[in-house]
């Protein structure tokens, strides 16, 4: 495991679609692959990249042109669920939803040890020193400080590690990643916050994240709930550990 948590990792595998309609279109992004470029130099293969070549006429869509359609983005090395708008209308419908934070978001992370609540809320501010995001105030300051609140609850527990039902309330980049270690438990596999290789299960290549759960209201009224399976390569380290 050591040597490819050390490599930047990135694909051209296509994300694939879980639902459509008119309006949306939800995804399940593999690891790896990015969500949007960085600028418009950055000619990485993206999520974004696959939208505007599979919708043209949604490339116009949304805040940013080289993040046509987006809603919100996940980590290269985080899979799962994003939601993507075909339209404008369906854009404005989404993004107020999510700054009203009306969309339940809920991840699987796997971590080292178990909390001693089942359940539990992490209340703390996220803020930025140098590239890594962190709670932790120096000399009582802390650079562009921004409120984060992130819900998990224990799902099921093994001999050294636990699985966590994680629910950010908030979109802080690195959010869930940067709670869990400030309570003790980081990600694993997490090669940013977590870089200590021995903690992680052997079969363990890469960030142990995954966002499979998206509850909302589509444009069109509709309740939804669409859910992701765990990818086959961390089913097999849960498998591994029972």
């Amino acid at each position: 495991m050591g040597q490819e948590l050390n490599k930047i990792w990135l694909t051209k595998t296509p994300p694939k679609i879980v639902y459509e309609d008119d309006d949306i279109v939800i995804v399940n992004k593999p690891w790896g692959l990015i969500s949007h470029p960085k600028n418009k130099e950055d000619k990485s293969y993206s999520v974004t990249q696959w939208f505007a070549e599979k919708y043209p006429d949604s490339k116009e869509v949304g805040d940013d042109s080289i993040r046509p359609g987006m809603m919100h983005r996940l980590d290269r090395e985080t899979s799962g669920l994003l939601i993507l708008a075909k339209n404008k209308n369906s854009f404005s419908f989404m993004k107020k939803q999510f700054q009203e934070r009306i969309i339940e978001k809920s991840y699987l992370a796997l971590v080292k040890g178990c909390p001693q609540s089942k359940e539990g809320t992490i209340d703390s501010a996220i803020g930025r020193v140098g590239i890594k995001r962190t709670t932790r105030e120096k000399d009582g300051h802390l650079n562009d400080r921004k409120e984060a609140l992130t819900h998990y609850k224990v799902l099921r527990k093994f001999q050294e590690y636990s699985l966590l039902e994680v629910s950010p309330k908030t979109g802080r980049t690195h959010q869930i990643r940067v709670h869990l270690k400030s309570i003790g438990f980081p990600v694993l596999g997490d090669k940013l916050y977590n870089p200590k290789e021995s903690e992680a299960p052997k079969d363990l290549t890469r960030l142990f994240l995954h966002a499979f759960r998206l509850k909302f209201v589509s444009p069109s009224g509709k309740a939804l709930t669409i859910e992701a399976d765990l990818p086959e390569d961390l089913q097999n380290v849960i498998n591994k550990l029972e």
